[in-house]
């Protein structure tokens, strides 16, 4: 007996495996109020040089203004510069002085900001951006912030990933829950940028350990024909988040009360995890047999499945995990130890590596779309929920690696049709930008889903902390690729789009996982994953030969 027939008869799909997906909703909607948090939190809000008081003899605060900050070539007044000296002014002293000192007007001397900036709080009463100043010469480092968390989620995605496939599923999302809170809390109460960054750093490390442990939690309850539908619907409520990140932003324009109000939640879903059962693959795959006989009886009796003790023996249960215990820890040396692991294992991050480094690439650019902060952050929000509808009816019909690559392909060619695309053309780069969201949150969707198929019970988590790592390094340097239109305007955009086709090319040369069992073992991935000629090889001659 396998693990699927024992789930076959506590039921693959029902009221257990709905209550699981609801009670982990929670997860699924904080992560992209956290990751996507910078478009607020670090929002760059119009500024200028700090300037001395206006002299009584000049009455417009414009020509005030004309007298001490340049202008750019776009006919805006210069965010980092001031003139080293007042400019003449018509019928005013400033001129008269600038006069007297010979400064010729063709050629005035201009100088950076000395001190500091004023800032227009129309729209963000305050951000990290302004607490600090970082802008001008420091705006790298308000990019930087968002690096820090993002290479904190890639350390943490290794650390949760080896750590619950050795200590369970269930406790180190609580360990996720209880340092997301404690670090949330720490960063809203920073006071200085260094103390900001670093708990922001922790934080992404503890964030991750949802990016990797909610998914293989519900796919490892779900039977085979329920598990795209499941794996659609969970991703739906990072949706939800997205969306409830541009009201939550729009209602809270302080930082530290945003930081706070996107933080609390784990509160309550520490509380919630009291009734999160456990996996009972994973249990299996440890011997204890006690837990997972009674994770299973409990899923009948939800399930409203005629199942006792009896019929579902603990004995029935003790040889489905003698075939499947592993006496040997996993390590992410194990994903490279045979060939097809290792295959899936350099494809995986590839592909994952794409992914990250192209969604985020577009989610955090919200400027030049001719729509405020708030309302890109919905549209980018409400275009997912069609992509979604189209992930599914995609897995289910083309096959896990076809969407996979074909989304992905979409999200290239989204971004290098805007590049062709002229400056008028706002309402065509627009949609552009949105078609390319939406097709990479459908490669985001679909990569979860598969990779979670690839890998065997026994280093599920630990693959998926594999490629999440490597994942949040495409996250991470994100970002910092937006700096390189200081080079070139377009090349940010070329870089995610090139980046991504890359990855399309990639995950063609996984296999395809659609109407598959879940493996178990190293041994389940050998055999069906291989080709069909070395699965040929090891048929019976008899067989080869009929």
């Amino acid at each position: 007996m396998s693990f699927e027939e024992l789930l076959e008869q506590v039921g693959g799909f029902g009221p257990f495996q709905l209550r699981n997906v609801a009670l982990l909703a929670l997860p699924r909607v904080l992560l992209p109020l956290h990751f996507l948090l910078p478009i607020f939190l670090a929002a760059v809000p119009a500024h200028r040089c700090a300037l001395p008081g206006a002299p009584a003899n000049v009455s417009h605060q414009d020509a005030w203004l004309e007298a001490y900050i340049p202008r750019e070539p776009d006919g805006t007044l210069s965010s980092c510069l001031r003139f080293a000296y007042p400019q003449a002014l018509p019928n005013t002293t400033l001129g008269e002085e600038r006069q007297s000192r010979g400064e010729l007007e063709d050629e005035p001397a201009t100088v950076p900001c000395s001190q500091g900036w004023e800032y227009d709080h129309s729209e963000f009463s305050s951000t990290t951006a302004t607490e600090w100043d970082l802008v001008c010469e420091q705006k790298g480092l308000n990019r930087a912030a968002s690096t820090f968390f993002f290479a904190g989620v890639l350390v943490g995605a290794m650390a949760f990933g080896y750590l619950s496939d050795r200590f369970g599923r269930r406790r180190l999302l609580l360990v996720a829950y209880v340092s997301t809170l404690v670090l949330g809390l720490a960063s809203a109460a920073s006071v200085s940028y260094v103390m900001f960054a670093i708990t922001r750093t922790l934080t992404g490390s503890a964030l991750a350990g949802f990016t990797i442990i909610v998914m293989p939690l519900e796919l490892e309850w779900l039977d085979v024909e329920h598990r795209t539908v499941a794996g659609v619907l969970s991703s739906t409520f990072w949706t939800g988040g997205v969306m409830l990140l541009a009201l939550v932003g729009y209602l809270i324009r302080d930082w530290r009360w945003l930081l706070l109000a996107v933080t609390l939640p784990c509160a309550p879903g520490i509380l919630s995890l009291w009734w999160v059962p456990e996996s009972a693959r994973w249990l299996l795959t440890q011997g204890r047999v006690k837990e997972a006989h009674r994770y299973l009886l409990h899923c009948a009796r939800l399930n409203g499945r005629p199942v006792c003790e009896d019929s579902l023996s603990q004995e029935a249960v003790s040889k489905v995990a003698a075939e499947e215990r592993v006496v040997r820890r996993p390590s992410y040396l194990d994903l490279f130890r045979t060939p097809r692991l290792r295959h899936i294992s350099l494809c995986c991050v590839v592909v994952w590596f794409g992914v990250n480094f192209s969604y985020y690439g577009l989610s955090l650019d919200v400027s030049g779309l001719g729509l405020n902060v708030y309302q890109t952050q919905l549209l980018f929000g409400a275009v997912e929920l069609p992509f979604k509808l189209l992930v599914y009816l995609s897995v289910r019909h083309a096959g896990r690696r076809l969407t996979q690559a074909g989304t992905l392909l979409g999200t290239a060619l989204a971004l290098g049709t805007r590049l062709l695309v002229s400056s008028d053309m706002k309402s065509w780069s627009t949609v552009l930008a949105v078609m390319g969201k939406g097709f990479s949150e459908a490669a985001f969707t679909t990569v979860y889903l598969f990779t979670s198929e690839l890998y065997p019970t026994v280093l599920r988590q630990t693959g998926m902390g594999l490629t999440a790592l490597v994942g949040r390094l495409g996250g991470s340097l994100a970002p910092l690729a937006a700096l390189l239109d200081g080079v070139w305007l377009s090349l940010p955009k070329l870089a995610y789009g090139g980046i991504a086709l890359l990855a399309a090319g990639t995950a063609l040369l996984l296999p395809e996982t659609r109407q598959a069992q879940l493996p178990e073992t190293i041994q389940d991935v050998e055999r069906k994953s291989a080709p069909t000629s070395l699965q040929e090889e090891e048929m019976p001659m008899k067989q080869v030969q009929n």
